[in-house]
């Protein structure tokens, strides 16, 4: 069951995005107790990145409500998940949390892997929330637990014992370009772990404060080094224009930026944002406003900042991305007709009632969404093979088997499309318009070397 589950969670999130990456996979222990601690930006979702994607098989940590949920309950329990009782949820015992401690320690005593949210609850905050003490009560308790290495004398004769491995902590981030928009990118960073000390404690003894405390404080700066830190998502937004401008190339670039690289310069932006607040607050200001006001331009002439690349407008590569283009449409279209006409009133459903109910909360949209989606698309398939079977019963059954290829075909024909109308658009501009393509061109110039000129004084004192 769990693996069946794990096939399709992992089908389900490529599907709602188009790019995912995962890095640092070499630094998680292979073998030993492991604490996984990651930031908790997006519902659900997070979990599912960790339970498919990480190298080692993962036990959470989820609140008590999930359990008595008729379908997500099911799923916990099939991947083995520790309910934790929460003081905010209603109808708590939280003296039951000895039983989740002493269930999660069960699990790193045998060698195992644990992962949890040390904010307690998903947010959509611009920065962490302050951690709660569970992970490091958990973390010290079990570590104290393990049973020492053996004593290895050099003179001895026989060769060394294996060691029992130390309890290790792996802090991970999760970064999402949109988190509540179909078909964006998502990033899961694993950061280098560290071992947790063995305080000798007598069995069933809680840690003492300050280890718990300094352990907490441990964890929350390695968290930080893995997620955008800013005290206003005004700032989020501001960043993220400046590092969309400094990757729009000015001719096709060798390769995109990889989704971490792409963080990376996010997180120097704000580091550098920061500081520049403080010292000239007026011109950051009207830098912000400027690249709103370019970014703006952009939308208005329906375009993206990756089409004001002069160099990509040449006859052959217009020819060739052409001729590409028209292949994969014309290869598609039969099955992109069948099953946008199938699919498509199920995929506005989704938006509507994912909506609905997440009410503005941005954290739990892109739950909501996978749920529905995951009711609202069988359901289609089934009222379709119902239909096929009524009008065409021979061939009906295996008609039907292929109704989710025809929906991923439509999804994929879309995509192409609208790239080919955005080059389109960007071709249309450059020959007729050219004045209005070559000053956008050269307010992206402008801005980026303001920006430069910025940092080049920070950097001066």
């Amino acid at each position: 069951m769990r693996a069946t589950l794990r096939a399709l969670l992992r089908l389900l999130l490529r599907i709602f995005f188009r790019r995912i990456e995962v890095t640092g996979i070499d630094r998680v222990p292979a073998q030993g107790p492991v604490i996984f601690v990651l930031n908790h930006p997006n519902g659900l979702i997070d979990p599912a990145f960790m339970l498919c994607l990480a190298p080692r098989r993962v036990s959470f940590l989820a609140k008590a409500p999930l359990f008595r949920m008729p379908v997500i309950g099911s799923v916990c329990r099939a991947f083995q998940a520790i309910p934790v009782y929460r003081r905010q949820d209603p109808g708590t015992e939280m003296a039951r949390n000895e039983e989740t401690f002493d269930a999660a320690r069960r699990v790193l005593l045998s060698g195992g892997a644990i992962a949890l949210f040390p904010e307690g609850t998903s947010h959509s905050d611009p920065k962490l929330r302050p951690l709660k003490t569970g992970a490091a009560r958990i973390a010290l308790g079990a570590a104290a637990a393990l049973p020492p290495p053996p004593p290895h004398s050099p003179h001895s004769p026989h060769s060394p014992q294996p060691q029992q491995a130390p309890l290790s902590v792996v802090p991970a981030g999760l970064y999402y370009r949109a988190k509540q928009t179909f078909r964006t990118a998502a990033l899961l960073h694993f950061g280098e772990p560290f071992a947790v000390e063995r305080l000798p404690l007598p069995p069933g003894a809680e840690p003492p404060v300050e280890a718990v405390l300094a352990l907490t404080s441990r964890l929350e700066r390695a968290l930080h080094q893995l997620t955008l830190q800013a005290e206003q998502e005004t700032a989020l937004a501001l960043v993220a224009r400046a590092q969309r401008i400094f990757t729009a190339a000015d001719e096709v670039p060798e390769r995109p930026l990889t989704l971490e690289e792409e963080f990376e310069m996010r997180r120097r932006f704000l580091e550098g944002y920061r500081t520049l607040l403080q010292r000239w607050p007026a011109r950051v200001a009207a830098v912000g406003r400027r690249m709103e006001r370019y970014e703006t331009a952009l939308t208005a002439a329906g375009l993206d900042a990756k089409h004001l690349a002069p160099r990509s407008l040449t006859v052959r590569r217009i020819i060739t991305y052409a001729l590409e283009s028209l292949l994969v449409i014309g290869v598609l279209l039969p099955a992109a007709l069948v099953g946008l006409v199938v699919h498509y009133p199920a995929y506005r459903a989704v938006g509507l009632v994912a909506t609905g109910i997440a009410k503005g909360e941005m954290d739990s949209l892109a739950t909501i969404k996978l749920l529905a989606a995951m009711l609202l698309f069988p359901l289609t398939w089934g009222v379709a093979a119902a239909l096929l079977a009524f009008v065409w019963a021979p061939p009906a059954a295996a008609v039907a088997l292929l109704l989710p290829a025809t929906g991923y075909a439509a999804l994929v024909f879309a995509e192409r499309l609208d790239r080919m109308r955005g080059a389109t658009r960007a071709l249309a501009l450059f020959l007729l318009r050219r004045w209005a393509f070559l000053r956008l061109l050269a307010e992206r110039h402008a801005i980026r070397e303001e920006i430069l000129r910025l940092s080049r004084e920070v950097a001066a004192g």
